[in-house]
């Protein structure tokens, strides 16, 4: 496995997340999975961890970003935990960039934060994972999720993974049943957009002919913002811009500006 491929499993991939049922991997054994010893795992690992501490020293170093980061709406020592796909479970997360905005401004609050995203989860699978969901007793639920449920299939007017009316019967049930249980707060973040032009024409999509489009993506948002909690919408901060693209080169993972720009669209959004 060359060196570019091992980066980018190892920033998206974490298979304790998707693997639990084998009783909890060590980063021993989660490095030979990828083809690495332990010491070039944490190396990759740590490289990520410095990023993201990075990009929040950066921000903060805007009083403004500061301000929004002081009134975000957690309280000491709650929980906040995450769930949705490869958008949140990237070690360069906007997740990871709030964890550390947090960590850097607000220590002595402790506010606690779990990421449960999956890379390729779709709802129904979220749905499924319920119980580890309710297991975690959050105060918080961030959700974002969709993204993997409307790749087409076969072709660009091809089946959708999961069906429109069932994507959002599930994100509702997931809410419902979830705050039912926990009495957790819940945000909503809709699903990042895509480059059409680079996920049509990455050859991996290309040979498994998967595409996405920016319309599916917009019906889920749309009925997200129609939603009594507050959302997110990261379309904005993940659109397609000419200059300087928030996409890495499939057109459908973020770059860690764009991760970036999701981070200062939450700040905005719970805060103003």
């Amino acid at each position: 496995m060359n060196a570019a491929v091992a980066e980018r499993l190892v920033r998206f991939q974490q298979p304790e997340k998707a693997l639990t049922y084998l009783g909890g991997l060590d980063d021993t054994r989660i490095a030979a999975l990828f083809g690495l010893d332990t010491a070039a795992y944490h190396d990759l690992v740590e490289g990520c961890e410095a990023a993201v501490r990075q990009v929040a020293s950066d921000m903060l170093a805007d009083p403004v970003i500061a301000g929004q980061v002081d009134r975000l709406p957690f309280r000491p020592g709650q929980h906040v935990v995450a769930i949705g796909e490869s958008t949140t479970a990237d070690r360069l997360s906007w997740f990871e960039i709030l964890r550390q905005l947090l960590a850097s401004r607000r220590p002595a609050d402790a506010v606690r934060l779990t990421n449960l995203a999956v890379t390729g989860c779709t709802t129904t699978q979220a749905l499924a994972q319920l119980p580890a969901l309710s297991y975690h007793r959050p105060d918080w639920v961030l959700c974002m999720l969709g993204g993997n449920d409307v790749q087409r299939l076969g072709s660009d007017h091809g089946p959708t993974l999961v069906s429109p009316s069932e994507s959002l019967r599930n994100l509702l049930a997931l809410r419902d049943l979830a705050v039912r249980r926990t009495e957790a707060r819940w945000v909503w973040l809709t699903p990042s957009a895509v480059d059409e032009g680079r996920t049509a024409a990455y050859p991996h999509f290309q040979r498994a002919r998967l595409r996405w489009f920016n319309s599916d993506l917009d019906h889920i948002a749309e009925h997200l913002n129609a939603q009594p909690e507050p959302t997110v919408d990261t379309r904005a901060a993940s659109g397609a811009r000419a200059d300087d693209s928030p996409h890495l080169d499939d057109g459908l993972h973020l770059t860690l500006a764009g991760q970036r720009a999701v981070a200062g669209a939450f700040l905005r959004t719970l805060t103003e």
